[in-house]
């Protein structure tokens, strides 16, 4: 496709290159005193084959566009896909430090700067290389003089743009960089309308909002008077080479070393010149736009992924489920050690809840479990298997997790709880909806499970967010059970009927509990109090009161200070 491409861009400018050579036949004939049939017979013949030129011209272009179609549709399609496939494995840290609304402009921009650039290099950058080349051969052949004088002044356009153009490309940069950030930040704010709202913060974000704006129109500001600037050289030179040539013209003329023809033909290769040139010229500042926007993806896609699988990995095998800590030291920065020398050992079918003040390190536990974040030194395994070591895919397919915080998407609630099994069936995702407790408000909507839950599960209440998420997990039915406060969002009620869905869920399973509210793991089989990135203590409910220690203190907090046996 790029061939034709190619072949039908330069067949077209060939065609607009032979045309003026009859058209220059039939003003020389003109020129004469004759008008004699013969003659005029002659000009038409010579208008019919201009016809046949121009027809052949306009075949070559309806080609050449429709294999372009086909090129940019199919070409786009993929950096679309290709964008998409290499960022959505980029590490949890990469997302959190960046703007989902600058990520999704960013992918966008991308595919659409090659449509851009590859429009403007084959309509503009190769047409005017080949029809200013075969103009300045063809009056070479007629005038070396005239011939040279326009090869020469070509080469010199072409240093001043490039010249030019470096010269531009520091505030394109900027441009694209502060049209990035004010997007991002106008996602960040409808994303968290409603903490605006409740802060009594539009005033605040209007003027935020405006300097992003300010920042942005100034950069742009710069970047069109830099590119207004290059336009304004450009057309002097043109004007230059338009008057220069025909004043040449007009001296070889007088000599009788050019025919009234061979004015229409320079005039026609000027005005040929002339017309693309200035198409390039009112092109380039999308062009340049589509470089730097394009530049934007490119450092992402060079950014090399923070986890990654290592050569050879192997796809994970669960067996009984046991999980193992040896010797893992972890942080998050350099700083501040969350884990050091840790070891811990959850044997298969265990439930394991983790308890312990702000900052002890339970949440991060399951991050590292679920190699979100990758340990600085020793390994975490499972069935004696590091999980450094095999595909991540199988190391997440093996985990159900039921976050704090309920991970839905803008889609039906059917999808979003089919998330944890995609093959599942309809049958299947409702009975896991049953057993979640979900069913009974979801079957009340109008819609049914056909029900959109808006960004983020917005339309639905916290408690039936986490329902979701719950059935979510009851459906996928993975081996090792990740639970980080499962019932925090939930109603009294709600939570006696899903303690019985959980408890269900948890059979059969290695489960990690991350609790805040302790009356929920009294039943587990070891609880671990955590303490600055350390094991204080574990054992059950009743032992960790006996022994007064971290935990007991933990439970005095929330129970009132009544402590006894039950």
């Amino acid at each position: 496709m790029l061939f034709v491409v190619i072949v039908g861009q330069v067949a077209f400018q060939v065609a607009g290159l032979i045309a003026p050579l009859y058209l220059r036949e039939i003003f020389n004939a003109l020129a004469s005193s004759d008008r004699s049939t013969q003659l005029v017979e002659y000009i038409l013949g010579v208008v019919s084959i201009i016809a046949g030129i121009y027809f052949l011209q306009w075949l070559f272009g309806r080609i050449s566009a429709l294999a372009q179609m086909v090129i940019e549709n199919r070409a786009m399609a993929q950096l679309y896909r290709a964008s998409f496939e290499y960022l959505i494995r980029h590490s949890h840290t990469f997302f959190a430090s960046q703007f989902s609304g600058t990520l999704t402009r960013r992918v966008s921009k991308y595919a659409g700067a090659f449509e851009t650039i590859f429009d403007t290099a084959m309509t503009s950058f190769l047409p005017a290389a080949v029809f200013v080349v075969g103009a300045a051969g063809i009056l070479f052949t007629h005038n070396r003089t005239l011939g040279i004088v326009l090869a020469l002044w070509t080469v010199l356009f072409i240093i001043v743009q490039i010249v030019l153009s470096r010269f531009h490309r520091p505030y394109r940069l900027l441009r694209s960089e502060a049209d990035s950030k004010m997007v991002g930040g106008l996602s960040d704010v409808i994303g968290n309308q409603n903490a605006v709202t409740l802060f009594s913060g539009e005033r605040h974000e209007e003027k935020r909002f405006s300097r992003l704006v300010e920042t942005w129109s100034d950069a742009q500001w710069k970047a069109w008077f830099i590119m207004t600037t290059i336009w304004g050289v450009q057309g002097l030179l043109m004007v230059s080479i338009n008057v220069g040539l025909l004043y040449g013209a007009v001296i070889f003329w007088q000599r009788g070393e050019l025919t009234i023809g061979d004015f229409v033909l320079i005039q026609t290769y000027l005005v040929g010149t002339f017309g693309l040139l200035s198409s390039i010229a009112f092109q380039l500042r999308g062009f340049y736009d589509a470089l730097a926007d394009a530049a934007e993806m490119s450092e992402l896609l060079a950014t090399e992924h923070e986890i990654r699988d290592i050569p050879g990995s192997q796809p994970l095998r669960v067996s009984k489920g046991l999980i193992e800590f040896k010797n893992v030291d972890f942080t998050f920065h350099s700083e501040r050690a969350i884990f050091t020398d840790f070891n811990l050992t959850i044997r298969g079918g265990e439930k394991v809840a983790f308890v312990g003040p702000s900052g002890a390190g339970k949440s991060t536990i399951t991050k590292i479990i679920l190699r979100l974040f990758d340990v600085k030194s020793g390994s975490i395994e499972i069935d004696g298997q590091s999980i450094a070591a095999v595909t991540q895919e199988s190391l997440r397919s093996a985990i159900g997790f039921v976050p704090q915080e309920p991970i839905l998407f803008h889609r039906t609630l059917m999808e979003n709880i089919r998330y944890g099994n995609r093959d599942a069936r309809d049958e299947e995702v409702i009975a896991a909806a049953k057993k979640a407790h979900c069913h009974e408000f979801i079957a009340a909507l109008p819609h049914g499970y056909e029900t959109y839950v808006g960004e983020r599960g917005v339309k639905l209440s916290g408690g039936e967010r986490q329902r979701v998420a719950i059935a979510r997990a009851i459906l996928k039915n993975a081996p090792i059970l990740i639970l980080d406060e499962a019932t925090a969002s939930l109603d009294s009620a709600s939570e006696v009927l899903i303690q019985d869905a959980l408890a269900k869920l948890m059979s059969g399973k290695t489960v990690l509990v991350i609790a805040h509210r302790l009356s929920t793991i009294m039943k587990m089989d070891r609880i671990i109090a955590l303490d600055d990135g350390r094991i204080a203590e574990e054992g059950t409910h009743q032992e960790l009161l006996a022994k007064r220690g971290l935990y007991a203190t933990l439970w005095q907090h929330q129970a009132g200070g009544f402590l006894q046996d039950e």
